[in-house]
């Protein structure tokens, strides 16, 4: 999943780029309103992570920008501003959840992951053939046996599986797995296909992964 952070406070920014990628998450960072409404517009985020109190054009102001122009990519309000009216005017502009600064990291992620779960196909457990992917606990199984995976090949086969039977291209996951500093002439993607291909189809008769040449990849059970 690609989360934008618009956050201006650098600390703070790295800590969340830090914490989301940690958990294989595709993160993009920018510290202002106008950055923010630029890249919304131009990159396919599944979430955005907003501060109000930003140089330029406030969060608020990005988010109704942004709800105007009909985007309805889930956005958590992330501020220091906590007063009952900040919340409603933040809820009412158009915002999925709010959350205060000092806050836990773990509550954070708990939250973006329940906005990347409303509406179908989202939901905790992913069934694939054999393969079971948990999302709530980041864990995958196939045929009753564990798979140990890292974070990037974990967001690599949950993007796959939520797409499954049908094809992805490198650009799909280049723009949902990786983050905008992706070199889209490196053969990264092709790298990982190998890794997840190694853990989820060499030990097993049937294979999940198949490549279609040219265009991409498609995670698939047999018929």
């Amino acid at each position: 999943m690609r989360i934008l952070v618009v956050e201006d406070e650098a600390r703070v920014q790295s800590f969340l780029k830090r914490g989301l990628t940690e958990a294989g998450m595709a993160v993009d960072v920018v510290s202002d309103g106008e950055s923010a409404l630029q890249d919304a517009r131009s990159a396919p985020y599944d979430a955005i992570v907003l501060d109000l109190t930003l140089p330029g054009l406030d969060g608020l102001e990005v988010l109704q920008e942004l709800r105007a122009e009909g985007s309805s990519i889930p956005v958590l309000i992330l501020t220091a501003r906590d007063s009952v009216n900040d919340r409603v005017h933040g809820l009412d502009a158009g915002a999925d959840d709010y959350l205060v600064k000092p806050f836990a990291f773990a509550e954070l992620l708990a939250r973006i992951r329940v906005l990347l779960r409303r509406g179908a196909p989202h939901t905790n457990e992913i069934v694939v053939g054999d393969l079971v992917i948990d999302v709530a606990k980041r864990s995958a199984e196939r045929s009753g046996q564990n798979i140990d995976l890292t974070a990037k090949e974990f967001a690599l086969l949950e993007y796959m599986a939520r797409h499954a039977g049908e094809v992805v291209t490198r650009t799909m996951i280049s723009e949902h797995v990786w983050d905008i500093n992706f070199d889209t002439l490196s053969n990264v993607i092709d790298v990982y296909i190998r890794y997840l291909r190694r853990k989820i189809d060499d030990p097993f008769n049937a294979k999940l992964i198949k490549t279609r040449r040219g265009v991409g990849y498609v995670l698939q059970a047999e018929s």
